[in-house]
C-alpha cells in the first residue's frame, strides 16, 4: 500500500486547505531521521486500519488517527504522541466535525502506552494495527528492530539497551499486546517469541563485559 491523497481526501475532502495538510502530514513524516517511522510504516498501519474497520465504531477518525499517530516524531523527546494528537488537532479545524477532532486526538494519545479500555473498540483497532509489526518473520522483526536501533543513533548501546528494555518489558507486561480477538489469535504467539528474543538478546549483550580500561 502506497500513501495518497486520495486517500487522505476520503477522510478530510478536497479543499485547498485539506491540500496543505496532506502536503505537511506527508512531509513531516519524510523527515530525513525516520528509520522505521516512516511513510511505509505509516502506508502499512492505514493498510491495517483498513483490514479491520469493520470491528470500528468511528472509522473515519481511527483512519485519521493512523495519519498523525506518529506525525511528529524526535527520538530525543519522550511527548512525541502529546505532540502528535495536538498536531491533528491544529491540523484537522475546518477539516472534520469537532467531535472527530476530538476523538482523533484521544486515539494518538492512547499510542503512548498501547493499551486501551476493554471496551474501546476504536482504540484496539488503531492500537492492533500499529503493533502488527511485532509479530512479522524473524527477519521482518529484524530488520524493525535494527531500524528502530537506527532512529536512537545519537545514544550509547548502553542507554539505548536501558531504555528499548523497558519499552519490551512494558509491552510483555500488557494484558493483551492485541485486544481485537481475531487479532489477538493470529498475532500474539509470534509477537511475544519477537519481543522475548530481542529482550533476551539485549540483555545477553548488556552482560557482556566492556574493553578492558587501558
Amino acid at each position: 500500500m502506497t500513501v495518497t491523497f486520495e486517500d487522505w481526501a476520503a477522510l478530510a475532502g478536497d479543499s485547498p486547505t485539506s491540500r496543505t495538510e496532506w502536503a505537511a502530514v506527508v512531509g513531516a513524516w519524510s523527515e530525513p531521521h525516520r528509520h522505521y517511522h516512516d511513510l511505509a510504516h505509516l502506508a502499512a498501519v492505514l493498510g491495517i486500519v483498513d483490514q479491520l474497520a469493520g470491528a470500528a465504531e468511528h472509522p473515519t477518525a481511527v483512519r485519521l488517527a493512523a495519519w498523525y499517530h506518529d506525525v511528529a516524531y524526535d527520538p530525543q523527546r519522550s511527548d512525541n504522541e502529546e505532540v502528535s494528537a495536538a498536531r491533528a488537532r491544529i491540523g484537522l479545524v475546518g477539516l472534520v466535525d469537532d467531535a472527530t477532532v476530538a476523538e482523533v486526538e484521544r486515539l494518538v494519545l492512547l499510542t503512548a502506552g498501547h493499551d486501551p479500555a476493554p471496551d474501546d473498540v476504536d482504540g484496539a483497532v488503531l492500537c492492533d494495527a500499529d503493533l502488527a509489526v511485532l509479530a512479522g518473520p524473524p527477519e521482518a522483526y529484524a530488520a524493525y528492530a535494527s531500524a528502530v536501533r537506527a532512529e536512537y543513533g545519537h545514544l550509547s548501546d548502553e542507554a539505548f539497551t536501558a531504555g528499548r528494555t523497558a519499552v519490551l518489558d512494558h509491552l510483555l507486561a500488557l494484558p493483551a499486546l492485541y485486544r481485537l480477538p481475531e487479532v489477538a489469535a493470529q498475532l500474539t504467539e509470534r509477537a511475544r517469541e519477537n519481543l522475548t528474543a530481542e529482550l533476551s538478546l539485549l540483555r545477553a549483550r548488556a552482560a557482556q563485559p566492556g574493553p578492558a580500561a587501558s
